[in-house]
Formats: structure tokens, sequence, C-alpha cells
């Protein structure tokens, strides 16, 4: 679980400088984020494995305590992509990205 949350932390300092930011150094950021939201979301799936019981639907995750305070902490505009991801998650769906 710490790593899950430093994760999630280095992931949210990336995005308050990426907002503070612009130009290549906001790009910077921008990639920094975007590295770490992703390697926040893959040890989110090795967390998820090991839920029992699981959560059945988006509603239900929604209530778990780690989600939730994740939930409360995730700017805005992240927030569909957190939601979409963990939904693949609850789905099984397995996503590839291409840098």
């Amino acid at each position: 679980m710490k790593k899950i949350d430093e994760y999630f932390e280095t992931a949210m300092e990336a995005w308050g400088m990426m907002q503070k930011t612009s130009d290549d150094e906001g790009a910077e950021w921008a990639e920094r984020f975007e590295r770490y939201f992703y390697e926040f979301i893959d040890e989110l799936k090795k967390w998820w494995e090991t839920l029992d019981p699981k959560p059945l639907n988006i509603e239900e995750a929604e209530e778990v305590p780690e989600i939730k305070n994740w939930m409360e902490q995730i700017p805005a505009p992240v927030q569909i992509n957190f939601l979409t991801e963990l939904e693949d998650i609850i789905d099984g769906i397995d996503t590839v990205r291409f840098d």
C-alpha cells in the first residue's frame, strides 16, 4: 500500500507543478504526471487483486475507503481518467498504453 500512495503523491505533485508552469517545463511536468499516474494505476490493479470481496461495480468501488480518499484528492480534470481506469479494473479489462 505504501508504494501505491507514493506514486499517487508524486503524480499529484507533478499535477500541481504542471498547473504552475508552461512551455518545455510544463511539458516535462505533464509527462511526469502521466508516468506516475499510470504507475499508480498499475499498483492499484495489484492492490485490487488482494481485495476480498471485490466491489462489483463503480458505485461499490467508490465506497472503499482507500478509493474514496484518492477520489477526494484527485483534481477534477483527472477524475474521469481515474474512474475510467477503475471501471476497466472492475470489468477485468487490461489496458495497454503506448508511449
